[in-house]
């Protein structure tokens, strides 16, 4: 493979990697919009329970908020895995970028 192509391949895996980045981190984003909802209505109940004392809906209400937290901070840890992940990838195409000399 000539210089030129392989330049052009390792430049068009480039393009795809930041684009992947990029749609991980949208994802990461709303997923942490939602983490910070979820949160927002485990802290809303746990007042509720504190002003109003435990009522058996309240505490299901609540232990369901923790649940969808925790798989929404389980779902934000994958994701900033992947992004780290796909980051080094782009890395990797940078050194073999410079290594062609541009």
């Amino acid at each position: 493979m000539s210089q030129i192509a392989r330049r052009d391949a390792l430049l068009a895996r480039r393009l795809d990697l930041v684009a992947n980045v990029s749609a991980l981190t949208a994802e990461a984003q709303r997923l942490n919009q939602k983490l910070a909802g979820v949160e927002m209505d485990v802290l809303r109940l746990e007042l509720e329970i504190g002003r109003n004392g435990t009522n058996p809906q309240l505490v299901r209400d609540l232990h369901e908020a923790e649940e969808s937290a925790a798989t929404l901070r389980h779902a934000c840890a994958a994701h900033e895995e992947r992004i780290a992940a796909a980051e080094g990838e782009i890395d990797d195409v940078d050194r073999s970028l410079a290594e062609t000399g541009n």
